[in-house]
């Protein structure tokens, strides 16, 4: 399903981003409409949606149809007949390209992000969880480095929200550099934006772990990646307090925790290696 071709004057690489969604309907049509939204003209979208017990499905069947809805604003008084004239547009922006994977049985977040990485055909990609929020300039600011060849990988700081959009604090990440970013602690990846060829080097998603991005972007570095912050908030990370479940259950969490950390290690073990 398209949108329509983007304008012809903005050259700018395709992007695809990956959408994995399970049991978060009542969030997904805004995490949706952010992404169709974003300044950047030419964006694939790729949801890779598991069976799940809400109307997850039944949400994105709504929101593919109105695709092609029209919307109107006052734009001419007209004394004569003494009228107000509406201009009438597309509701969503051209250079739009969705697609929707419908699987039969689960196959959790890191084989959604394996097939929705697999299918992409931008030039850079990036996940966003469904019940986030991407902000509007995310894409255009993170692909700039990118379009320049200044970066392999970009990432930004992120707002953390409650389920009402109300911000409960900034998290800034630091300056990259392999030391804080994997040997400290895993600080890069959610707002991210990255060059699809890393995976055609260096491999996907293990989906064997539950901290499947850390161990992936570990290796992107441990494999010379250039990555570059961007010391700007440009996405929201909705809070699970509240919503302790599937991924975010307290045992998921934990076992993230103990990934994460046995990563860092592995990070400091690289590091001394290279002595």
């Amino acid at each position: 399903m398209s949108t329509g071709p983007a304008p012809e004057a903005d050259a700018r690489p395709l992007v695809s981003v990956v959408v994995p969604t399970y049991n978060q309907a009542c969030y997904l049509p805004a995490c949706l409409d952010s992404i169709m939204f974003q300044e950047y003209p030419r964006i694939e979208i790729i949801v890779v949606a598991d069976p799940s017990p809400d109307a997850t499905f039944g949400v994105l069947e709504e929101y593919a149809a109105g695709l092609s809805e029209t919307v109107s604003y006052a734009s001419r008084y007209d004394a004569e007949s003494d009228t107000v004239e509406r201009t009438i547009h597309p509701r969503y922006p051209a250079g739009r390209d969705l697609l929707i994977i419908l699987n039969g049985t689960r196959v959790g977040h890191g084989g959604s992000y394996n097939q929705g990485m697999r299918r992409a055909r931008g030039e850079f990609v990036t996940y966003v969880a469904s019940d986030d929020i991407a902000h509007t300039s995310m894409i255009a600011e993170l692909a700039a480095p990118l379009i320049k060849n200044d970066a392999d990988f970009s990432y930004a700081d992120m707002h953390i929200v409650d389920d009402d959009g109300r911000i409960l604090r900034r998290f800034s990440l630091p300056e990259y550099s392999f030391h804080y970013s994997f040997a400290d602690w895993y600080l890069v990846g959610v707002a991210k934006l990255y060059r699809r060829e890393l995976h055609d080097q260096h491999g996907y998603f293990d989906e064997t772990y539950t901290a499947n991005d850390h161990e992936c972007y570990l290796r992107f570095a441990m494999a010379e990646a250039r990555f570059l912050h961007i010391p700007r908030v440009l996405y929201s990370v909705r809070s699970h307090q509240g919503r302790e479940q599937d991924v975010h259950s307290p045992e998921s969490w934990n076992r993230l925790m103990r990934e994460s950390s046995e990563l860092a290690v592995k990070a400091r073990r690289f590091l001394k290696g290279k002595e």
